[in-house]
């Protein structure tokens, strides 16, 4: 197939680009080179060099509806995964978070009935943030979906969600849990994924919205402080400095190896029915505390540096989140092949073959949320 990336230069665009091409596929890829995620200097950037000389390399921004007039046509597969995500960010650059993911789809989806002619499939980075805090059980075994946290429980160091005063237990979210997100990044992928179903069914294309859960690996920006916690933990610990972990450390994620999520997103691309419109999980559907993956770093650096936790919280941040997965393993056969272990070693190997570099920027960017009064 003939397939665009948008953001195709970043972390997970780049790793499926590389798998796309060794399969016979043509790809074409549309991206900014932001430099918050490639540094200032992108022709040295890790993503960047993995698909240099490998696709056809357009640099422009989703927000231009001319630069999407240059890489829709010809293409059958778009594949959309560029987008603003730092959830703490987003609350207070909100126009600049909606300008980018809802802006940027509109455009593709204004497009794909005259440039876009050829486009059979759409894909869409959804997020596992659209849930909010996602599924949850009370003591009688009734089902919640809290639509968030207290802020004077939070101050209690009461950090699991509550009903009647009681505190609930997360189990794995549904793809048919409703859509309760606590940021603007989450409002704005919920609403990109809405759009894209829409337009697909109205177009009578196919479409997945791949709803990615907290995504890490080898190539994901160690330069980006509004990346995930595992780039931001590794970049403190072989800097040797303190680690300050929010709450107790007993906040969950779903972290997902970038080669699951690039076999996740290939599947449906690949996936025959031309009818399909589905939304699908896709994580690794096991739980992993905040506390865990900065010990198993910690241990795999052999830093000094200190875990601190601190009862700190961002407003915005949920508690747990763990996606089940048994709607995408019926529908592409699609099994979590990477456990945390195995992944956290093999990133930490890649890793140390970068050059860390001390700054500030993660400090800055907690300065900024408090002076937005987000981080307390």
């Amino acid at each position: 197939m003939k397939i665009l990336i948008t953001g195709g230069a970043g972390f997970i665009g780049s790793s499926l680009a590389v798998d796309l091409i060794l399969r016979g596929h043509t790809v074409r890829v549309l991206d900014n080179l932001s430099p918050q995620i490639h540094g200032d200097d992108h022709s040295v950037s890790p993503t960047f060099l993995r698909i240099k000389d490998k696709v056809e390399l357009v640099i422009g921004d989703v927000r231009n509806r001319e630069d999407w007039q240059k890489v829709l046509p010809e293409m059958e597969c778009v594949v959309h995964l560029a987008a603003e995500t730092g959830t703490g960010q987003s609350m207070y650059e909100v126009h600049h978070y909606m300008d980018a993911n809802i802006g940027g789809t509109a455009h593709l989806l204004d497009l794909l009935d005259a440039e876009g002619g050829a486009v059979k499939k759409l894909i869409i980075a959804s997020s596992r943030a659209i849930y909010g805090e996602g599924k949850y059980i009370d003591d009688q075994g009734n089902t919640h979906f809290p639509i968030s946290r207290f802020e004077h429980e939070l101050k209690q160091g009461i950090f699991n969600p509550t009903f009647n005063g009681k505190e609930l237990q997360s189990v794995p979210t549904t793809e048919d849990s409703p859509f309760v997100p606590t940021s603007i990044y989450g409002l704005s992928k919920q609403v990109q994924e809405q759009m894209v179903l829409l337009a697909a069914r109205t177009r009578n294309i196919s479409a997945f919205a791949l709803r990615y859960q907290n995504v890490y690996g080898p190539g994901q920006s160690l330069k980006n402080p509004y990346t995930g916690i595992i780039s931001i933990f590794s970049k403190l610990l072989l800097t040797n400095k303190a680690i300050n972990i929010f709450e107790d450390g007993e906040e969950s994620r779903d972290f997902v190896f970038i080669d699951d999520v690039v076999e996740a997103t290939r599947l449906a691309i690949e996936f025959k029915d031309p009818t399909v419109i589905e939304s699908l999980n896709v994580g690794n559907g096991v739980a992993t505390s905040v506390n865990t993956i900065a010990q198993t770093l910690k241990d795999l650096y052999g830093s000094s540096s200190e875990l601190a936790v601190s009862g700190n919280y961002r407003l915005g941040d949920i508690r747990h989140n763990t996606a089940d997965l048994n709607q995408i393993k019926k529908r592409l056969n699609y099994v979590s092949k990477v456990g945390i272990d195995q992944g956290l070693e093999k990133f930490a190997n890649w890793v140390k073959t970068q050059h860390i570099r001390a700054d500030n920027s993660y400090e800055e960017s907690l300065n900024e949320l408090k002076e937005k009064k987000l981080f307390k």
